[in-house]
């Protein structure tokens, strides 16, 4: 019992809570199936086209929320999708809802629909309910929407292009845009503008073109709302009220329903040209209103009647006029206006001033113009404000005109040139319509001496203003008389007072030149005051280059001033003016300073006179100067350049015009051409040019050899100089004394011929025979013809042998001889008996041969020994030793006897040089034998008088006479 128990309780358990679930489920299905939501019906579509609104409606269901879809109907594409919140009409139980389409809605048809929803809980959409747009096939035509459209500027616009039925669509154009576009559906296209611009007032066109060139288009206009400012209230007849105000911007829309609209307090107001309001009566409080298409604007404005008062113009002006015044009169429109407190201009002008005066009081209808200048017309207007309250000037009255009367002129402004010699002129200005005071008829000028009576006066035509005059045509003023000219002025109403000038010469050499300050069109110059100047100062300018009769012009300062300024109308550029300032003028004017400038400097309009001219390897560049005319500037310097083909290149810039020489260096044979600029601080001028060709530089050539030649002469003159100072080394050195030949013996006794006839053994007998050294000095017999000795013929003895003595070098230089004195030579030879001898002149056809005979006579066994020398004495050489075959005949022995013993020893008178002429002239077998020679000498110690003429008819050196002279000159 008890298992069976315990089972169905467990049976019990587990089928409780099965049961609750299934209970849950079912009330949740019969909860679910009453809070379904109803299904929207009678969807009802309605459209505002103009502003492109869809208002949907529908019945049905009691959900607070919607799910909503719009669909383009012909291509079922959504265009809008979502949960909205609808509101019920509580009168017609119809839910309402508003959407705004980016197209137009005749672009295409929209279809709709709806469902409630309730939380997650939604109904079954409603029925389609659909808006048919335009492009039914029904609407068979090409149409363009929306048309005339005004919209704000910044906005996006979009419209749509409806094609005919059959047609191809090609584009959509603003202006000359093409446009991107966007299919709606088969037929219809559409673009969209964005950010539009200000259009003007006939609107911007967008076009629709299609394929067949059939077209049609929509206008846009874009523009702004009003905007009105400085809205006002005044009075003028202190009664009604008119209104002005200002448009801050212009709203660009303009005719027709697009303009815009104004009404003051509720009154509308007609605007054409002024933006203006005119009320009856004065309401103290007032509104604007402002409208157009796309919006509109208020402003408003209040105040009390008296404090806005602009009176209106003056009417029917006159006057009473006099030479220097006029009363001008004026009448009110309004009687109120003859109580008002009243400020009036009067603005009066003539043609070449503006002069506005002012006038107070009440009622106020005339008032007095002073400081007006008689013969001149004039044009005056009036206009007039409240005095206490001023709130606006009235209006300008019409102008009217009158002339002043005539008077008698003011005194001209005189001034004179004087030239150098005594003449000038006396100038003056042209009086202005402020000084004329009416026609001018004439001039009348006089000059006059304030010590003299005499005057010379003329009268002159009204057009001349100078007049020339001649001081020493007029006999009775001296040189140191003061002259003046008076000037007087006439008209209608007579003469003016007279103007005087001094005529006397100023001092008119040059002080310090100052450049004036040129600025803002105005030419200044400046000075020191001098404290004891009470007299005004007088301005004279001039140009330059004038020197005679020169037409000036002046200005007049007052006294105590420093500086003026003078206006650059009066000069010209480039004109150098004079500016010189006097002082006292009219009485006794005195020179003060001076300047001298430009009021605009140019550059040169003339060149500078340019030549070139060759030196050596140098050209030298001149140029003159430009006229001061044709200056046109202060010259600052000149630019130097050479043409280097079609360029020029920049050689000097000289900074100073003095400087009007330049030298180019090192320039090659060929052409150049060379460019002067000269420049002021306006810049170059066009320059002078000039050519040159440089040749070979003979002349330099020329000059460089006598400079060669001339040096060399220098030199010898100093190599001279030092050998005539070292004359005593050189002689010397060169040319040393030469030994007197000196003999054993008596030679005291009375001079005679010297018998040197040679012993009979031998041609030449030798007094002494020292050892023999091949140091000294030797016999030499010269082979005249070597060919005897191949032949080895016999010696002719007839023919004298011809002994020379030779040094180691043989020199046959002639030497002009020296002539010692005969006795002391003589003496002094006798007196050494070991000094060798030697005597030239022996003549003979053989081989010139040295003996060495034996003292002691000959020997057969040894023979005498011969030694034959090549060419001279030469003792530094081995003798040749003949062979004993070697024989020596004589042919005659008296004859070789006889012709020794013929001749003798004849100093100082009786030498004869040897030579062929001498043998030939004489024939002599016996010639003389000969004179001494030096040891280093080939000359005659003892020349004969002959021998001496002989040898000064011979050609030698000059140089070499020369030398030896100069070597004579240092014996002492």
């Amino acid at each position: 019992m008890p298992k069976l128990i315990f089972q169905h309780t467990l049976k019990l358990n587990c089928s409780f809570p099965w049961l609750i679930c299934v209970l849950v489920n079912l009330l949740a299905l019969n909860t679910h199936a009453q809070t379904i939501p109803t299904v929207p019906k009678q969807v009802s579509l309605s459209a505002d086209l103009s502003v492109k609104e869809l208002t949907i409606s529908w019945f049905g269901g009691a959900a607070s929320t919607f799910d909503l879809i719009i669909l383009r109907t012909e291509f079922n594409t959504s265009v809008f999708y979502d949960t909205i919140s609808a509101t019920m009409n509580q009168a017609s139980g119809r839910h309402e809802w508003k959407w705004t389409s980016a197209e137009p809605l005749e672009c295409t048809s929209l279809s709709v629909r709806i469902r409630s929803r309730d939380g997650l809980a939604t109904s079954e959409w409603s029925k389609m309910d659909t808006f048919p747009g335009r492009d039914l096939p029904s609407n068979n035509t090409l149409q363009m929407y929306p048309h005339d459209r005004v919209v704000e500027v910044g906005s996006n616009m979009t419209f749509c292009c409806i094609v005919k039925e059959g047609k191809t669509f090609k584009e959509m154009l603003y202006g000359n845009t093409v446009m991107n576009v966007t299919r709606l559906s088969r037929r219809s296209y559409a673009t969209t503008l964005v950010n539009v611009e200000p259009t003007g007032v006939s609107g911007s066109n967008i076009v629709c073109r299609l394929e067949d060139l059939s077209l049609d288009g929509a206008v846009m206009f874009v523009g702004y709302p009003p905007l009105p400012s400085d809205f006002v209230c005044e009075t003028q007849d202190l009664k009604s009220a008119e209104c002005h105000w200002k448009e801050a911007r212009d709203s660009h829309l303009t005719g027709g329903r697009r303009r815009t609209r104004y009404s003051v307090n509720s009154r509308n107001c007609n605007v054409d040209l002024q933006l203006t309001c005119r009320l009856p009566l004065w309401d103290g409080n007032w509104t604007l209103m402002a409208e157009n298409s796309l919006g509109h604007y208020s402003l408003s404005d209040s105040a009390e009647l008296i404090h806005r008062v602009r009176p209106v113009a003056p009417v029917n002006l006159s006057s009473v006029v006099n030479a220097w015044n006029a009363t001008v009169m004026w009448q009110w429109t309004y009687e109120s206006y003859f109580t008002l407190d009243l400020n009036c201009q009067v603005e009066s002008t003539n043609h070449e001033s503006k002069t506005l005066h002012v006038f107070s009081g009440v009622g106020l209808r005339s008032v007095k113009l002073s400081g007006l200048h008689p013969d001149q017309a004039y044009t005056v207007r009036v206009r007039c404000g409240h005095q206490k309250y001023f709130w606006k000037w009235g209006n300008w009255s019409q102008t009217f005109s009158f002339k002043t009367q005539t008077d008698v002129t003011d005194p001209p402004d005189v001034w004179m040139w004087m030239n150098k010699d005594r003449t000038g002129l006396v100038v003056w200005k042209p009086l202005g319509y402020q000084q004329s005071h009416g026609r001018v008829t004439g001039f009348e000028v006089t000059l006059w001496n304030p010590e003299d009576v005499e005057q010379h006066t003329q009268i002159l035509p009204p057009n001349t203003y100078s007049v020339r005059v001649n001081l020493t045509e007029m006999a009775s003023l001296g040189v140191n008389k003061k002259v003046f000219a008076t000037v007087v002025v006439k008209n209608i109403k007579g003469a003016s007072p007279p103007s005087r000038v001094p005529l006397r010469f100023i001092d008119e050499q040059p002080l310090v030149l100052s450049k004036p300050v040129f600025t803002n069109n105005r030419l200044f110059l400046f000075w020191q005051q001098n404290a004891t100047n009470t007299c005004n100062y007088l301005v004279e300018w001039l140009d330059t280059s004038c020197e005679h009769d020169c037409p000036v012009k002046w200005i007049r300062v007052a006294a105590g001033s420093t500086n003026v300024s003078i206006e650059s109308e009066n000069f010209k550029p480039g004109v150098r003016y004079n500016f010189s300032l006097y002082s006292c003028p009219s009485d006794s004017p005195q020179l003060i300073t001076r300047w001298q400038g430009y009021t605009q400097e140019l550059v040169p309009s003339r060149s500078v006179p340019l030549s070139v001219k060759s030196q050596d390897s140098k050209v030298v560049i001149t140029w003159g100067e430009i006229p001061l005319s044709d200056r046109r500037g202060f010259v600052l310097g000149y630019n130097v350049y050479i043409s280097n083909g079609s360029e020029l290149a920049l050689l000097a810039n000289l900074s100073s015009s003095e400087m009007r020489r330049y030298v180019v260096k090192g320039l090659s044979v060929g052409n150049y051409k060379f460019t002067v600029k000269s420049y002021t601080s306006a810049g170059e001028d066009t320059g002078s040019t000039a050519s040159i060709t440089l040749e070979p530089f003979t002349d330099a050539l020329i000059l460089e050899m006598l400079g060669a030649l001339g040096t060399i002469t220098i030199l010898l003159i100093i190599v001279t100089f030092i050998c005539y100072k070292k004359r005593n080394w050189v002689k010397k050195a060169f040319y040393p004394d030469i030994p007197e030949p000196k003999l054993p013996g008596d030679w005291s006794r009375l001079q005679g011929p010297l018998d040197v006839r040679p012993s009979p053994h031998s041609m030449v007998h030798i007094v002494e025979k020292p050892e023999r050294d091949f140091n000294k000095e030797t016999l030499v017999v010269i082979p005249e013809e070597e060919e005897y000795f191949e032949k080895d013929e016999p010696v002719d003895t007839d023919e004298p042998m011809s002994l020379r003595y030779y040094n180691q070098v043989v020199d046959d230089r002639p030497i002009r001889p020296r002539f010692p004195d005969s006795s002391a030579s003589s003496a002094s030879s006798l007196d050494s008996g070991h000094t060798d001898v030697t005597y030239t002149g022996i003549q003979t056809s053989g081989s010139s041969l040295v003996f060495q005979p034996d003292p002691q006579g000959s020997s057969e066994e040894q023979p005498p020994e011969v030694v034959l020398y090549d060419g001279g004495y030469k003792p530094q050489m081995h003798p040749k030793v003949l062979s004993d075959d070697v024989v020596l005949k004589s042919s005659n022995p008296f004859q070789e006897s006889e012709a020794a013993s013929s001749v003798g020893y004849k100093p100082q008178c009786s030498w004869h040089l040897d030579s062929p002429t001498d043998t030939a002239e004489t024939s002599s077998l016996a010639p003389s034998l000969g004179s001494p020679t030096s040891v280093t000498s080939t000359q005659f110690l003892l020349p004969d008088g002959d021998g001496d003429e002989k040898n000064k008819q011979q050609p030698s050196s000059a140089a070499a006479t020369w030398f030896s002279n100069l070597l004579l000159s240092s014996k002492p």
